[in-house]
C-alpha cells in the first residue's frame, strides 16, 4: 500500500471528496476508494461467507465493515505522520485516502534530518502498534468466529503495511528515513532525496521480479497479481517523481523573478490589436508582454496572448486590445526579490499562467509560468 508525505504536492494531486476533519486535519476520499470498497467487500465477503457459513447479505456486510476498518487503519497511519509534523511546527494541509493507501500533504519540508526521520517513522509505528494490538485480540477471541476473523485480517493488514512502508526507498516511509540518514551525512537534502528515489526504483523493480516469480510458481491469484503490479508501478512512478522534485528543488536559488519577467509594453485602452502589435515590433520588444493603460496611464489589464492569437489577421485592425485582455486585479503579484522557494509556494497557492512582478507599487514585468518551468527543467520542451 502506498504511503507518501507530500511536502510540495502538485496542485492537481489533491482530489476527492472532503469527508471532514480529524483533530483539525482535513480528510479527503479519492474516487479510487470506491474500487477498493467494491473489491474488498466482494472478495472478503465471499471468503467470510464460506468460512463461517453466512448468508450472502451478511457476508457482504462483513466485507464492507472490513473496508471501513481498513480505511480507519490507514487514516490512523497518516495521522501519525500529520500529528508528529504538527508537533514540530510543520503545517498539514490534509490527508487523502486512496486505492493503495494514503498520503499526507505538508506545507513545507522538515527543517532537519532528525525531524524528517521522526515524521517518517511515525506512520509505520502506528501501524505496528495497531497490528500488534490486533494480534492480541485475535489470540484472545474464539477461533473461526466473526470477531476473530476481523481481528486477524486487521492484524495482517496493519503488519504488512508497517513492514512494506519501512522498505528503504521513496516514496515509502523507509525511503524518507533513508533520505534523512543521507541528508545527515552529506548535508544535502536534494542529493539525499535523489539517492532515496533511485533506491525506491530498485524496490519497485524487485517488487516486479517478486511478482514474476510468484506468478511462475502459481502462487498469485489474478487479483493478487493485478494488485502487486499496481504497487510496483506506483512505486516506480513515486520514486521517479521524487527524483524529479529533487532536481527541480536544487534550482530554486536560481529563481530571480525580476530577471525572468518579460518587460511590459503599454498601450492605451482602445488601441486596435494590429496597431499594438505593430508598435511592439517597431520598438524591437518582441518578447515583451502587452499591457493596457487607462486615460491617466495607469496599468489596468494584460493582453491574453492565447486570446489575441486566436483573432484572425484580417480582424485584428478592428478588435481593440481590451477585448482580449484580463484585468490586473485577477492576476497574482510577485514582489521583486522574493526567494525561490517562496515563489514556488506562491505559485502553488495561487496557480496561474502569468504573474505581475512588482517593485513596491510599480509593475516591472510579467512572469510567464512557462518561463519559470523552463528554468527549473531546462531539458523539457514547453510552450511559451
Amino acid at each position: 500500500m502506498e504511503d507518501s508525505q507530500n511536502r510540495h504536492p502538485p496542485s492537481d494531486r489533491r482530489s476527492g471528496l472532503v469527508v471532514g476533519r480529524v483533530l483539525g486535519v482535513p480528510v479527503h476520499l479519492n474516487a479510487s476508494v470506491v474500487l477498493l470498497a467494491v473489491l474488498v467487500t466482494v472478495m472478503y465477503g465471499e471468503f467470510v461467507r464460506h468460512e463461517l457459513r453466512l448468508s450472502p447479505p451478511a457476508g457482504y456486510a462483513v466485507g464492507f465493515g472490513f473496508v471501513v476498518f481498513l480505511l480507519g487503519s490507514v487514516l490512523l497511519h497518516e495521522l501519525g505522520h500529520a500529528l508528529t509534523a504538527r508537533h514540530f511546527g510543520i503545517g498539514v494541509r490534509g490527508i487523502t485516502l486512496e486505492l493503495l493507501g494514503g498520503y499526507t500533504e505538508m506545507d513545507r519540508d522538515a527543517p532537519s534530518p532528525r525531524v524528517d526521520l521522526l515524521v517518517s517513522l511515525a506512520g509505520p509505528a502506528v501501524s505496528l502498534a495497531l497490528g500488534t494490538a490486533a494480534v492480541g485480540v485475535t489470540l484472545a477471541l474464539p477461533d473461526r468466529t466473526l470477531p476473530n476473523q476481523l481481528a486477524f485480517q486487521l492484524a495482517v493488514s496493519n503488519l504488512i503495511v508497517a513492514a512494506f512502508n519501512i522498505l528503504p526507498g521513496l516514496p515509502l516511509d523507509g525511503g524518507r528515513a533513508l533520505r534523512s540518514a543521507v541528508w545527515s551525512v552529506t548535508r544535502d537534502r536534494h542529493l539525499a532525496t535523489e539517492v532515496a528515489g533511485w533506491v525506491g526504483r530498485g524496490v519497485a523493480v524487485l517488487t516486479a521480479v517478486l511478482v514474476a516469480l510468484l506468478t511462475l510458481l502459481d502462487l498469485l491469484t489474478p487479483f493478487g497479481l493485478a494488485l502487486m503490479l499496481m504497487v510496483a508501478f506506483t512505486l516506480w512512478q513515486g520514486a521517479g517523481q521524487s527524483i524529479r522534485v529533487a532536481r527541480i528543488s536544487r534550482r530554486f536559488p536560481l529563481i530571480d523573478v525580476a530577471r525572468l519577467a518579460r518587460p511590459l509594453f503599454r498601450v492605451p485602452s482602445g488601441t486596435p490589436l494590429a496597431e499594438a502589435q505593430r508598435r511592439i515590433a517597431e520598438a524591437g520588444h518582441g518578447s515583451a508582454h502587452l499591457g493596457v493603460t487607462d486615460s491617466v496611464g495607469r496599468l489596468v489589464a494584460l493582453v491574453d496572448n492565447v486570446a489575441a492569437g486566436s483573432v484572425p489577421v484580417d480582424r485584428q485592425a478592428w478588435v481593440a486590445v481590451d477585448a482580449v485582455s484580463r484585468g490586473i486585479d485577477s492576476v497574482p503579484v510577485l514582489p521583486v526579490g522574493l526567494p525561490g522557494e517562496q515563489v514556488i509556494r506562491a505559485v502553488q497557492t495561487d496557480p496561474g499562467s502569468q504573474y505581475l512582478v512588482a517593485c513596491g507599487e510599480d509593475v516591472v514585468g510579467v512572469l510567464h509560468i512557462a518561463d519559470l518551468a523552463q528554468l527549473l527543467e531546462p531539458k523539457r520542451k514547453l510552450n511559451t
